[in-house]
């Protein structure tokens, strides 16, 4: 199967970048709405990952970056659908927002990682800067990452 990833430009886009984060942290993992539409979406840049890449494909992964201080961006929102898991997608979404951050000038990136997929953004140079902590009920890590 092949996958698109693109940021998401349009209301569509926006709209399945939403779709995905319902179908992930709500539905999936009972994060409460009110903590999942947090008001930050106008404030983000948003990427949306597609199947098969063309017009009208299937939306299957979704994430957002924010900038959370002069030069500092935030992760926030990766999510990939559970069929399409395992492909790559998460370090597709991640190069993407990535690439977004580093046309931004920003020179760092954070995120607070689900513990389950800690080592996925080790790999991609991410390092783990604190102690194991919950969050929507989820056990999570803040983890950082210098982009100069």
């Amino acid at each position: 199967m092949s996958y698109r990833v693109c940021r998401a430009e349009t209301d569509a886009q926006q709209a399945d970048a939403l779709e995905v984060r319902r179908a992930v942290f709500i539905e999936e993992q009972g994060v409460p709405e009110s903590l999942e539409i947090d008001g930050k979406d106008d404030e983000s840049v948003h990427v949306v990952a597609y199947q098969n890449g063309g017009e009208g494909s299937t939306p299957v992964g979704a994430g957002r970056l924010r900038e959370v201080e002069e030069g500092v961006g935030k992760l926030e929102r990766i999510a990939v659908l559970e069929p399409h898991r395992g492909n790559g997608i998460g370090s597709d979404l991640v190069a993407e927002l990535e690439a977004v951050a580093d046309e931004r000038g920003l020179s760092t990136l954070t995120m607070h990682a689900q513990t389950p997929v800690e080592g996925m953004y080790r790999s991609l140079g991410y390092e783990t800067t604190s102690g194991e902590f919950e969050e929507a009920g989820i056990p999570h890590v803040e983890m950082e990452k210098s982009l100069s």
